[in-house]
């Protein structure tokens, strides 16, 4: 348990040091921030992409005399369910009607602290490295009363804000092998994603859910990492990575999805069964973090470049699938279960690899009952027909704006 004096003292002390901070780069996100009305607000994104700074951007802003509190503060350690009645003392002691709660989800049993808040007429917004926090169990949990948005590193348009410069061909070649990490963009340190990458395998994984077999995890990881783009199974890699039983790797798969670290996503299938049987392709949450922590030392951008495509892709979609019948349609984007972007992904179009990708891109077409698909590449243009049907190629950077 922690004392009240203990939790008034954090509270101040955190919020003096957000006063001290800089603002940062005005986040995208800030402005699609839907009101904490009668439903708490959840932000959730990966450990270190700005989630408290968009916070301490919110509280500079419309909610300056609200209350923060970042759970994850060492001197926090051990809070728990009951800890929260010596918070609501200081809560109601200061009459602040409007809460951020920073990380929360390090605290079991957040959730029914926050519906009775909820309850009694306050205003929320709650951050979290954990995709739980967007989850239709989470929903359940509040009964709904809950508005979601996912918090990414910075995308390109917020890449160019912050080296303030205007977009070119060699500024998105730097934005595909730097990423979006905040941190990692002003100091140029790689030690800042090997550390990244280690606290969240150790602090969001190992530690959360009680995995003594570390080194197992760090492998895998260390695996997927350098092999972004491919297609993974448990089955297969359980005897390359030294795990005996097929439910384990799953369970890690799940583990490092639910910290935002990869993304897997399933081969389109109108059978939920399929889906779950058949390989994913795997692929990272930022390209710096593949650059700096991959073993795979090759000149080859093409899988970078096509996890760059999944993450513009990610950010308009939450439903991703891959095609694959003949031929391979690397992207699928799905709204309500429906068919919304058809798209194949190449860095650079030549005679070896064109038959093959538009063979792919028009097999995915003539599936969904399609005319149009696209082709993202890096800087080439062009547009292919066959049979009333069109592909179109264009660089990524100006498809997605």
């Amino acid at each position: 348990m922690i004392a009240k004096t203990t939790i008034a003292e954090v509270a101040a002390a955190q919020r003096e040091n957000l006063r001290d901070r800089e603002t940062g780069l005005a986040r995208d996100a800030l402005h699609r921030l839907p009101q904490p009305n009668t439903h708490a607000l959840i932000i959730s994104g990966i450990r270190r992409c700005g989630k408290s700074t968009l916070m301490h951007q919110l509280l500079r802003g419309d909610y300056a005399d609200a209350f923060f509190l970042n759970f994850e503060d060492p001197r926090l350690y051990g809070f728990d369910l009951r800890d929260f009645s010596r918070l609501d003392d200081l809560l109601q002691e200061s009459g602040q009607k409007v809460h951020f709660f920073d990380e929360i989800q390090v605290v079991e049993g957040w959730e029914l602290y926050v519906r009775q808040k909820l309850d009694e007429g306050c205003k929320l917004i709650v951050t979290g490295s954990n995709a739980s926090l967007l989850s239709q169990e989470l929903g359940s949990r509040l009964t709904g009363r809950h508005l979601s948005t996912e918090l990414f590193p910075f995308s390109w348009q917020e890449f160019l804000r912050f080296r303030n410069q205007p977009p070119s061909d060699a500024m998105f070649q730097d934005y595909m092998h730097q990423g979006g990490f905040p941190e990692y963009l002003k100091s140029g340190n790689d030690d800042v994603l090997h550390q990244l990458f280690d606290d969240i395998l150790i602090r969001d994984i190992a530690v959360r859910y009680g995995i003594r077999d570390v080194k197992s995890l760090q492998r895998l990881a260390l695996f997927l990492v350098s092999n972004t783009g491919r297609l993974v199974s448990a089955n297969k890699l359980k005897s390359q990575i030294g795990i005996s039983a097929t439910s384990t790797m799953m369970e890690y798969f799940s583990h490092l999805e639910q910290s935002w670290l990869f993304f897997f996503v399933p081969k389109f299938s109108y059978s939920v069964k399929k889906q779950n049987v058949n390989p994913r392709k795997v692929y990272a949450i930022d390209t710096g973090l593949v650059q700096v922590n991959s073993k795979s030392f090759t000149s080859d951008l093409g899988p970078l470049f096509e996890n760059l495509v999944f993450l513009f892709l990610r950010r308009r979609y939450k439903e991703i699938a891959y095609f694959r019948k003949k031929g391979e349609c690397d992207f699928i984007a799905l709204e309500k279960g429906q068919p919304a972007e058809v798209m194949q992904v190449c860095l650079k179009l030549t005679a070896d690899n064109l038959e093959r990708e538009l063979n792919g891109l028009f097999e995915a077409l003539r599936f969904f009952g399609l005319q149009e698909g696209h082709i993202i590449t890096l800087n080439q243009h062009d547009r292919f027909e066959q049979d009333g049907l069109t592909a179109i190629a264009v660089p990524c950077r100006e498809y997605f704006g």
